[in-house]
């Protein structure tokens, strides 16, 4: 596996530290908003929904550096299917999870690249009248951006290059890499 790598972009260290950062500031934000409503004991309210599959490993360490209580929910989205390097467009492929009017929902994923999946996924929870929606990328490709959409939280921005590692994948593999990584173009089918 790692004979397919070109290069390491963000070592796993640098990237376990920004996740501390991201879920300090995160809990502190979600804490104001709960005091300034005059609950502050109403973490309950808090839910977490990851974008799957990518953001996985991202989540699964965020949650666990965020010490309050709060709820997890699940959503498949798809915009990478099989051996491509190009989005052919986001489309849910789960449910939405219910019961999020009045709640906290904090929409995790992994990377934001042309913004269809965050925009779409945004759009249908706040259908659902959410006390309020936050996006949480862990990175940021803006060289990318074909809709109007910025994270409320982003790890790091990213070249326009494509990346795996940590969660994110090429046809399924290399998402337990602990580093972001870009692939060998050969490794990617172009060489």
């Amino acid at each position: 596996m790692q004979r397919d790598i070109e290069k390491v972009l963000i070592g796993r260290d640098e990237v376990a530290e920004r996740v501390r950062g991201i879920a300090e500031r995160l809990a502190g934000d979600l804490r104001r908003e709960l005091e300034a409503e005059g609950d502050p004991e109403a973490d309950h309210r808090i839910m977490m929904i990851p974008i799957m599959t990518g953001s996985i490993v991202f989540v699964a360490d965020l949650i666990r550096c965020m010490p309050m209580k709060l709820s997890l929910e699940l959503i498949a989205v798809s915009s990478y299917p099989g051996q491509t390097m190009e989005s052919k467009g986001a489309h849910l492929k789960s449910e939405l999870p219910q019961g999020m009017a009045g709640k906290h929902v904090v929409l995790v994923d992994d990377i934001l690249d042309s913004g269809r999946t965050l925009q779409l996924v945004r759009s249908i929870v706040n259908e659902q009248k959410p006390a309020s929606v936050r996006t949480v990328v862990l990175l940021d490709k803006r060289a990318r951006r074909a809709v109007p959409i910025e994270p409320d939280y982003a790890g790091f921005d990213i070249p326009d290059e494509f990346v795996v590692g940590y969660g994110l994948d090429f046809d399924g593999y290399y998402r337990n890499l602990p580093d972001i990584a870009v692939l060998k173009p050969e490794a990617a089918g172009g060489g």
